[in-house]
């Protein structure tokens, strides 16, 4: 428990705030990297210079005549793009680009967020520990990198290795296990 503040105290700090710094940005680079288990801050950085991109792009196909041929089938490969990615919906626009581009909607689109989606584990934190061990595989390809991004296209095909202990205690549980896939 801390004892409140004299009046001399209060007047020396009154300019001063403790708990948002200029630097930390309003706590959303720390908030972003717990909620969806980034490790790497270089990859928070990475993502965040992908998203001013993107921005940069659309602002300067806004500054096109809204006629022009080229601007108009730039803005379609954009949004087709970014929705295959699963950043946009389907209803988007490019008014949406300011907005629904973030960060956050790049890391949804992490392996470990996407298996927390698909049920296949209760935490991001658990997912990640899965695919660091090489339990998880996208398509016919094992993926060790948790910071691997998922495609629309690819998650149907987001499933566990073969010879994951995970598989065969699932497979048990629902009396699917051959004996012929324990050789």
């Amino acid at each position: 428990m801390v004892r409140k503040l004299k009046h001399h105290e209060q007047k020396l700090l009154r300019k001063v705030n403790f708990l948002e710094w200029k630097s930390d940005g309003g706590h959303r680079e720390a908030d972003v990297m717990h909620r969806y288990h980034i490790q790497a801050r270089e990859d928070y950085h990475k993502y965040n210079k992908l998203c001013g991109q993107i921005r940069q792009l659309a602002h300067k196909l806004a500054q096109l005549p809204p006629t022009d041929p080229v601007r108009l089938r730039h803005e379609r490969l954009l949004l087709e793009k970014l929705y295959a990615l699963g950043i946009l919906a389907t209803e988007a626009k490019v008014s949406d680009l300011e907005t629904k581009v973030t960060v956050s909607a790049l890391c949804r689109r992490r392996l470990g967020v996407v298996m927390v989606r698909l049920k296949m584990a209760e935490n991001v934190s658990g997912a990640v520990k899965m695919i660091e061990q090489g339990h998880v595989r996208v398509g016919p390809e094992v993926v060790t990198d948790p910071a691997y991004l998922v495609t629309r296209n690819l998650e149907d095909y987001v499933t566990w290795v073969d010879s994951s202990k995970i598989k065969r205690t699932i497979m048990r549980y629902r009396n699917e296990l051959d004996d012929f896939d324990l050789l």
